[in-house]
């Protein structure tokens, strides 16, 4: 009696062991399929970047260690992250001295016949609304309205400042606008919850070069 009582409570171990041999087996999958999907988490204080590149050719740039390659004209690199402090970051042909602060985000931007510039890309933490962002590096104070020209969405941004807006997630057809006159039509883009979508304006005078900048999808 006593060794079939035995046998039993064994088996009762083992069988508990195996499950929970299982099931952990399932939770490092599950963490390794994650990280597949989202890539690695950066460390606490890091600081991240990318690269749009509004030139006619090719892109490459290096902050530090961080390469940032093969980013199309009229394209942007999706951001890394890099600790924070200052660097030397070699944007094609140029230099530029940055300083990345933790937990926030940059675009440096190439332009042809013009210096890189480093922008700042303020957090946006509403997973149920999409948001709406003019960085406006033109010479000119502009808005953004609906492609009838009738309604306003970021209105009456400075030159080489920056307008937001919350939205509800939609496909929209907008326009650019300096004060009545239509600088152009926009490439209608569809907005996802808890996504930033930014319109960054280069160029000057009449020959504005307005173009959606968004993370890349990966293949």
């Amino acid at each position: 009696m006593e060794v079939h009582l035995m046998n039993r409570q064994n088996n009762r171990s083992w069988t508990s062991y195996a499950c929970a041999l299982v099931l952990g087996l399932g939770a490092l999958q599950a963490q390794a399929d994650e990280g597949g999907l989202y890539g690695p988490q950066a460390p606490k204080g890091s600081a991240f970047v990318r690269a749009y590149n509004a030139a006619s050719n090719e892109l490459s740039v290096n902050v530090g260690n961080t390469a940032l390659t093969d980013v199309p004209p009229q394209g942007s690199s999706d951001f890394k992250f890099l600790p924070a402090g200052n660097y030397s970051a070699q944007v094609g042909g140029s230099n530029l001295s940055v300083k990345l602060e933790a937990d926030r985000y940059y675009t440096l931007v190439n332009q042809t016949g013009k210096s890189p510039q480093l922008v700042e890309e303020p957090v946006f933490r509403n997973k149920q609304k999409a948001l709406l962002r003019v960085q406006n590096l033109s010479d000119a104070k502009l808005t953004l309205k609906t492609a009838d020209g009738k309604t306003p969405v970021v209105a009456d941004v400075a030159p080489q400042g920056r307008g937001e807006r919350e939205i509800n997630p939609v496909k929209v057809g907008l326009a650019l606008f300096d004060g009545d006159r239509k600088v152009s039509d926009l490439k209608p883009i569809a907005l996802q919850r808890g996504e930033v979508v930014c319109l960054y304006i280069t160029g000057s005078g009449d020959k504005l070069a307005p173009v959606w900048v968004k993370r890349p999808v990966e293949s």
